[in-house]
């Protein structure tokens, strides 16, 4: 017998829980679990004496934690298949269950045609586990860093009702309009990301080779007669980006770690994101992303009949935005002690007017997945017209702000120039 420690969702009231369970196998862990009314979301084996811990690192990790953070050939590359490629996977593996292949055979000639070593590999485990007699989702929820916990809550929503292709078809359609909407946002960026660069790159060229050799004419020219003060801003600034660069970079990239740190913890998740939400056009974008990626999320997990408060613990993990998170865990509450959804959120103050109305109505009429689908498309929608408006503003911005910066350079140069002509004269 091992010992497995767990995070697990009460389906009954949404709450998180922890600990740690006996089982034979992982396969009996999770349904020991679940016969007390718990979904698993992460279930390890727990490291046991010293043998667990490696022999010459008492403090190391436990074999299969080691293997899965090493990853293949013992260097961790990041997942093991892209975004798009989980995509692709679930959409091809749907097609084949609603064909009526088995799900074995299925994953077996996915993974003959995979390219990529590494998530051939899981396919294979996954093969393995379920002809051993264990569940898709208990070999996916092995996956934490590939499949994520929405991904197995529907897979294992989709197996306990028995409708497990249509709800892998689902969750294919969820996937492929989340990586359309986040490839339109790319691609809207990417002219702006370009011009910055450049701008950039021709700052750091002036500044450090050209500049410099002005200063040289200028002390042989003006013979101790003092410079403009446009010119001493910038001979200035040149001398600390030539003789402090190594500083400078390190300062920038500490800084970057350090505000990326603060970012991953709960408070300064919550405080950036309201931050952000401060700004004019982007927080208001950023808040509309959010509220489309949860009615999306929300809508496919009631659609594949997972309940209501553990689909809102679900779509409160995926949602990546902590005021919306906050809101939802405020609902929440209120479910528990009767409240509809729509009112539940509308307490809240976060969600639009459009949003809790048409719960509200979806609430009445029993058509709620349907409804959150259609406000996941007004809103992606939005945030498609929303980016487009954005990135048409920042360019002419850039532009802008890039043509000051060279003229301040261009002048502050010239200015000595005219003063030794008006001084020859």
């Amino acid at each position: 017998m091992a010992t497995y420690t767990y995070t697990a969702v009460e389906r009954s009231s949404g709450r998180e829980r922890r600990g740690s369970i006996e089982g034979s196998s992982r396969a009996q862990a999770s349904n020991r679990l679940k016969a007390q009314g718990l979904a698993p979301t992460t279930l390890q084996v727990e490291p046991i004496g010293p043998a667990a811990s490696g022999p010459s690192r008492p403090g190391g990790r436990a074999p299969e934690t080691r293997r899965a953070f090493l990853g293949w050939r013992g260097v961790d590359f990041g997942p093991e298949v892209s975004r798009r490629g989980l995509m692709l996977f679930t959409r091809q593996l749907a097609t084949l269950v609603n064909a009526g292949l088995p799900l074995t055979r299925g994953l077996e000639i996915l993974g003959r045609q995979e390219r990529s070593p590494r998530f051939r590999r899981v396919l294979e485990e996954l093969t393995e586990g379920i002809g051993a007699g264990g569940m898709l989702s208990d070999g996916l929820r092995q996956r934490p860093r590939l499949f994520g916990a929405l991904y197995v809550g529907m897979v294992q929503a989709g197996e306990a009702g028995g409708v497990l292709g249509v709800v892998l078809d689902r969750l294919a359609h969820f996937l492929e309009k989340t990586e359309r909407l986040r490839g339109r946002v790319k691609t809207a960026l990417i002219y702006p990301a370009i011009l910055m660069t450049v701008a950039a790159g021709i700052m750091a060229v002036l500044l450090v080779l050209v500049v410099p050799k002005f200063e040289l004419i200028f002390s042989g020219l003006l013979r101790g007669q003092p410079l403009p003060a446009p010119t001493r801003v910038l001979l200035g600034l040149s001398a600390v980006i030539r003789e402090q660069a190594g500083l400078i970079l390190a300062a920038c990239v500490l800084l970057g770690f350090g505000l990326q740190r603060v970012r991953r913890t709960v408070l300064g998740a919550r405080l950036g994101d309201r931050l952000i939400l401060l700004l004019p056009l982007l927080g208001d974008l950023v808040l509309k992303a959010a509220i489309a990626r949860f009615t999306r999320t929300l809508g496919t997990l009631l659609a594949s009949g997972v309940a209501i408060l553990e689909a809102l613990a679900l779509a409160r993990a995926t949602c990546g935005h902590a005021p919306v998170a906050a809101a939802l865990t405020a609902a929440q509450e209120r479910i528990k002690q009767g409240d509809g959804l729509a009112r539940s959120l509308e307490a809240t103050a976060v969600f639009p007017g459009l949003v809790t109305g048409m719960m509200a109505v979806g609430e009445e009429t029993g058509s709620l997945p349907p409804l959150l689908g259609r406000l996941a498309d007004i809103y992606d929608e939005e945030v498609d017209n929303a980016v487009a408006g954005l990135t048409a503003l920042l360019e002419p911005i850039l532009v802008v702000l890039m043509a000051l910066m060279v003229g301040f350079i261009v002048i502050a140069l010239f200015l000595p120039i005219v003063s030794v002509i008006q001084h020859l004269q």
